[in-house]
């Protein structure tokens, strides 16, 4: 699975279905500052904080901006409530379970974790301005111990004013693995013992 950050929360998954490429984009919205690609062509697309503001899309990709289950392409997507208007989407592809939990900003209840454990990859905003704070993030993801964190809504040219990598990264423990603007992950791959803390460039 091939997976870039393209600034804010948005990120897209590039993974194979029966040998078929299947684009996955998450949260591809405008932003007011920056770089951002005018157009994509994703198979699926997710939002999880409605359509507006959305960026434009060709191809007409199967949308997520509801709560509920969806099966597409043998993928599995699962929407599910934080509690705030914030959808959580937990995704399952090549063997391995993926959770990217929007544009939350407050910690979910105990009743929205247990619908997201055991998540091989956690996409998880960080900035205290508009996400969690990196205290509770850094709690959030000592609770849901994924194999791989990669936070989201870093300071970039899209976010200028949000958090760096390194004070999520302090507050964690974790020792972060940097990793160019697209990283490959296997399911064989997956770290066994301790969580992995993957920071990606900005997509540009």
């Amino acid at each position: 699975m091939h997976i870039s950050w393209l600034g804010q929360t948005c990120v897209k998954l590039q993974t194979k279905n029966l040998d078929t490429d299947v684009t996955i984009l998450i949260d591809g919205y405008k932003p007011k500052t920056g770089v951002f690609p005018r157009s994509l062509s994703p198979d699926i697309a997710l939002f999880s904080n409605g359509v507006d503001n959305a960026v434009t899309l060709s191809q007409d990709p199967f949308m997520v901006s509801a709560l509920g289950e969806n099966e597409v392409k043998n993928i599995m997507i699962y929407s599910i409530p934080d509690g705030n208007e914030n959808i959580i989407f937990k995704i399952h592809a090549e063997g391995m379970n993926l959770v990217h939990l929007g544009k939350i900003s407050v910690k979910p209840s105990d009743d929205v974790i247990e619908k997201i454990m055991n998540a091989d990859i956690l996409f998880i905003p960080v900035g205290e301005k508009k996400y969690l704070d990196a205290k509770i993030a850094s709690l959030l993801v000592s609770t849901l111990e994924p194999r791989i964190v990669i936070p989201l809504g870093l300071k970039c040219d899209n976010e200028p004013d949000s958090d760096t990598s390194a004070k999520f990264a302090s507050e964690s423990g974790l020792l972060p693995e940097n990793a160019e603007n697209k990283v490959i992950i296997k399911k064989k791959d997956l770290p066994q013992e301790q969580t992995k803390l993957l920071i990606l460039e900005k997509e540009s």
